[in-house]
């Protein structure tokens, strides 16, 4: 049966009255919300062929109908217009400090997410396109530790501490880091052999323990950025939502959202190349979300920076405007990375 206008008219008006109230929608209410010219019997009929093509449901018989998960995938595949957020709606707010790490601007990022959609939402931490090492710099800490800061491509940071036997002298610290820089710097791992290993630790003498150390540290560093942090804001929000706030629905969602490494293949790659993905009910592969949809988007930042945000939220969601928030929130936040460069 072929969807026409008539009947796309009527799905659009039960989405977009489902999407307001959370209530089944009558035929009554699509006759003044449609703009059709037909009677509440003509739009029964129709809306009984949207149920023969499970694009809608009458969950109660002398109830309205509401949208399926098909009905949804057809809204937001076919149906859906492109909108532009309002500028007093725009995350200008993303811009409002500099920021000397990207994971502290994504953690800033999905608390506007959630406040600005009253929704959850979830950001993964940077990833990186080339994994090479940007700067090292050994400090003392005390007479048998050292502070190794370790810098790669994409301005990620992480810190590592070291033991040592002795403590070393200032000459010696110096001359230290400047052979791990001189012959580390710009390298991947996999560019980082044994012939490259084996030279710096002959050079390093008796500190060839530290350079062993640090090229551990460097690989446990690039290990991590492989599996990012996933970070979520907005959990309260899911409680605003009738048909999410039931008992045991709300709290494994909420649970799902606090444990965060159970969301992690919500973000991945399904061999689509898309700004925007969304997944309704059944298509999100994290059972406690199958009641949810899910939006996300994929972003691409200067210096090989890649991550995916998102929005959690009812599947009666206002998926126009989750959409422009995400594109508005994308510009955004390659704006703020610029500022910072």
């Amino acid at each position: 049966m072929e969807l026409d206008g008539r009947k796309k008219a009527i799905l659009n008006a039960i989405i977009r009255n489902y999407q307001e109230t959370g209530e089944p929608v009558g035929s009554r209410t699509i006759s003044k919300l449609s703009g059709l010219q037909v009677s509440p019997a003509t739009i029964r009929n129709e809306m009984s062929d949207l149920r023969e093509m499970g694009l809608i449901a009458q969950p109660h018989t002398s109830a309205g109908c509401i949208p399926t998960d098909k009905g949804y995938r057809l809204y937001v595949d076919e149906m859906m217009e492109e909108k532009h957020l309002p500028s007093e709606h725009r995350s200008e707010d993303l811009l409002i400090k500099r920021v000397d790490r990207v994971e502290e601007l994504l953690m800033h990022m999905a608390k506007l997410l959630a406040q600005n959609t009253k929704y959850a939402s979830m950001v993964t931490g940077p990833t990186y396109s080339s994994n090479k090492l940007k700067f090292i710099q050994l400090s003392r800490v005390d007479s048998g530790k050292l502070l190794g800061v370790i810098v790669l491509s994409g301005n990620i940071v992480k810190n590592s501490f070291f033991d040592i036997d002795r403590e070393l002298g200032d000459e010696e610290l110096l001359r230290l880091n400047l052979l791990l820089n001189n012959n580390l710097n710009g390298l991947s791992m996999e560019e980082i052999n044994l012939g490259i290993i084996t030279r710096i630790k002959e050079e390093a003498g008796e500190f060839s323990g530290v350079v062993s150390d640090v090229l551990d540290a460097i690989a446990g560093a690039v290990a991590e950025d492989s599996n990012p942090k996933v970070y979520t804001s907005g959990a309260p929000n899911i409680f605003m939502y009738p048909e999410l706030s039931d008992g045991s629905t709300a709290s494994e969602i909420i649970s799902t959202l606090e444990e965060k490494e159970s969301l992690r293949p919500v973000f991945e790659d399904r061999g689509e190349h898309h700004d925007i993905q969304i997944l309704i009910g059944d298509e999100i592969p994290v059972e406690s979300m199958k009641d949810c949809s899910v939006v996300t988007a994929s972003y691409e930042l200067e210096g090989g920076v890649q991550g995916k945000i998102g929005i959690i939220g009812p599947k009666r969601m206002n998926y126009e405007k989750v959409v422009a928030t995400l594109k508005d929130t994308m510009f955004q936040l390659n704006e703020a990375v610029k500022k910072d460069d």
